[in-house]
């Protein structure tokens, strides 16, 4: 029977389907249908054109987003979807590698680290070179060593740009961390989009063939990409020119890691002849959250006009709460849920809270834990985190490719075999000595019977199912015993991880038949973001940082602290593309939401362990007075008193800076040495430094 794919689409989003020859520039407002607009479009070109679907190339930036598109294809054109590539960038670079690794350098059971693992690596180097890493963080010098890579500037291209002794540091540790990836015959995550285009630079051929294979390139959320994703699909897409990349300016808010939105915007620079459709209307929100949202957002300077319409129902106002503190701020956000469970029947399932930084989730947690409302974490410590899970799957590494000399590491003693640090040492002299892994360098003692361990379930690995070698290496390693044996609360819990993680292995063999180790492997280095965690299905009330819910939506939405110095954030304020993507996150945090939207703020907040009087978020102001309900709380007169005299110990503002001279009540004379928020450092003549509130009436600017 016909179906045709178009008639239930509005005439923008038909034009964005239909029109498939040459670069194309989707903006895509929120909530405007885009994933239907490009799922539509790939299932246009094999329904309509006849395009083989092998030659289709769709990239996502989460394997959650990835999976929706394919089923959502696979509901329109069958089996079809099953031969179209549609992954997110890292999985499309892992195929490209998988395909190539020889022309590389590499062998066919190359491992992935992770970040954790990554950071590994460079604790060990650092620690062998001697650096002083109280002086030199690790985790600073592991991410400039990722920040270059995303720039495109190898070990051998920073020498250049060396300047400082930190610079002197990253660079040492840049050659033997690259050089350490190698022997281990090891890529890192940030190497699944570098060396794809490493290799195209270097054989022409292969781009070519990844050319002609890809006729048709989609690219998601494209002011997302960085600047590997950009030159990738650049590459890819240049011989037959069929790109066609959805995204919106508006909507950028990842730059902190690497994102540059200016890929979207240059979009009509790098092809004069693109196509550009805007799709406006917006089926998500109410009239009224919509007109809010484009209030604030108009503010930037920095962006693509356009402004979301809807011909959904205006909808009720905002709801702004100014409350006290954050327990007054968390308790009434619970009452507000309560209500709207008990009495108006919402499904906590349609419920968010978001906030822009985690440390804020602990007082509202403790709120609904006192309320008995559940609830669940978005971003929470991840089930693949979890240190029993990271050993085991350092087992499963070493099994596969036994020059991984992070996994290695990690669980050479573990359960404990008497392996101390000096045997490590040893080792690690032969094998740096010899230019070899550390598992070639063992030969002798107990780490000579923590190889053979490991070559023993090696052979049993290539008669048993995954979920078979699980249980294997349990319990030829002790993990299970030594657990069962500690009898303790935390023991029983990773034990019980553990298991999970069978059940992991056996719905991957259900999904996917007879798979080997390799392949599992490579699922679980890919799994990289929140939307990847274990779904609840259980109603539970959503938590969440305002990055984390972009793609989202529920009915209704409660965004707490609204204040200046934590939304906007206090370190965008001395940067104007900084402030602008505060005011983007914004904009991404008011779309979310379907029927109702509260807003709320503190007068006062601990936060980090520091008190706090901030002003109201000036995105408040640039929502407009037409669009709020400002909600007053009735307190009885004492309370509204005690509140009153409390505050009275407080100034406006002293308007402090390092090197003014202060007069303290109890103190006396004294002279700011720094401020750190609302706390001020200062030294007094009689009774040294003292850290005291800034603005407490007892300090007077001489």
């Amino acid at each position: 029977m016909y179906v045709n794919l178009v008639e239930n689409l509005n005439d923008k989003q038909q034009e964005a389907v239909t029109s498939t020859e040459g670069p194309m520039l989707i903006l895509a407002g929120a909530g405007s249908g885009k994933t239907r607009v490009l799922t539509t479009k790939v299932a246009y070109l094999i329904n309509e054109k006849h395009v083989n679907p092998s030659n289709i190339l769709a990239i996502t930036f989460t394997n959650k987003a990835a999976k929706e598109m394919k089923e959502r294809i696979y509901s329109i054109v069958g089996r079809d979807a099953f031969y179209i590539q549609i992954s997110t960038f890292h999985s499309f670079g892992l195929k490209i590698l998988k395909e190539n690794y020889s022309l590389l350098g590499y062998q066919n059971n190359f491992t992935i680290l992770d970040s954790d693992d990554s950071l590994s690596v460079v604790k060990k180097i650092m620690k062998e070179l001697n650096i002083d890493s109280n002086k030199y963080s690790y985790k600073a010098v592991r991410n400039s060593i990722s920040n270059n890579k995303n720039e495109m500037i190898d070990e051998v291209a920073f020498e250049k740009f060396v300047y400082t002794d930190y610079d002197e540091v990253v660079k040492e540790v840049y050659k033997k961390y690259q050089r350490n990836l190698k022997i281990n015959n090891a890529i890192d995550f940030d190497d699944l989009l570098i060396l794809p285009l490493k290799l195209f630079k270097e054989y022409n051929s292969v781009l070519s063939e990844y050319q002609d294979r890809y006729k048709y390139v989609f690219i998601d959320e494209y002011q997302d990409t960085n600047e590997p994703q950009y030159l990738l699909s650049k590459m890819i897409a240049a011989k037959y020119r069929n790109l066609t990349v959805v995204g919106d300016m508006d909507q950028a808010i990842f730059t902190w890691r690497g994102a540059n939105y200016r890929n979207i915007l240059n979009f009509e620079k790098d092809y004069k002849d693109a196509k550009v459709v805007l799709l406006e209307e917006n089926y998500r929100s109410t009239k009224l959250i919509l007109n809010a949202a484009n209030n604030v957002i108009k503010n930037n300077k920095i962006r693509k006009e356009k402004n979301l319409w809807t011909q959904n129902e205006d909808g009720s106002k905002i709801v702004y709460y100014k409350a006290f503190d954050e327990k007054d701020e968390s308790n009434y956000v619970v009452t507000q849920i309560k209500r709207l469970i008990e009495e108006k029947n919402v499904s906590p399932n349609d419920i968010c809270v978001l906030y822009r930084a985690n440390a804020q989730s602990r007082t509202i947690e403790e709120a609904f834990l006192t309320s008995n409302i559940s609830y669940n974490i978005v971003g929470s410590y991840a089930f693949y985190n979890r240190k029993e899970i990271k050993d085991l799957i350092a087992y499963l590494k070493l099994i596969y490719n036994e020059k991984d000399d992070t996994s290695l590491l990690r669980i050479i003693n573990y359960p404990k075999r008497g392996i101390g640090n000096k045997a490590i040492e040893n080792l690690s002299i032969v094998a740096n000595m010899n230019n070899i892994s550390l598992y070639e360098a063992i030969q002798t003692g107990k780490e000579l019977k923590f190889k053979e361990l490991i070559e023993e379930i090696k052979k049993d690995e290539e008669h048993l199912s995954l979920t078979e070698l699980i249980d294997e290496v349990l319990d030829k390693t002790q993990i299970r015993k030594t657990l069962e044996n500690e009898k303790t609360l935390e023991a029983d819990i990773r034990l019980e991880n553990l298991e999970e993680f069978k059940s992991i292995t056996k719905a991957f063999e259900e999904r996917e038949g007879n798979v080997s180790l390799g392949e599992f492997l490579d699922e679980l280095s890919l799994i990289s973001d929140v939307s990847e965690q274990k779904e609840d299905s259980n109603d539970k009330v959503t938590l969440m940082t305002m990055h984390a819910v972009k793609g989202l939506e529920f009915d209704y939405v409660f965004i707490i602290g609204f204040e200046e110095g934590l939304f906007p954030h206090s370190n965008s304020f001395n940067s104007n593309e900084e402030l602008e993507e505060e005011r983007r996150l914004c904009y991404v945090a008011l779309t979310r939401a379907k029927k109702k939207l509260y807003l709320i703020n503190a007068r006062s907040r601990i936060l980090y362990g520091k008190v706090s009087s901030n002003i109201p978020s000036r995105f408040i102001n640039e929502i407009g007075d037409e669009y709020l309900e400002e909600i007053g709380k009735k307190e009885n007169v004492n309370i509204i008193k005690n509140k009153i005299d409390k505050e009275k110990m407080f100034n406006e503002d002293n308007d402090l800076h390092p090197g003014d001279v202060i007069n303290h009540d109890k103190y006396g004379l004294g002279v700011v040495i720094s401020i750190d928020g609302s706390i001020a450092s200062i030294s007094f003549k009689k009774d040294g430094l003292k850290k005291l509130m800034k603005n407490h009436k007892s300090i007077r600017k001489v």
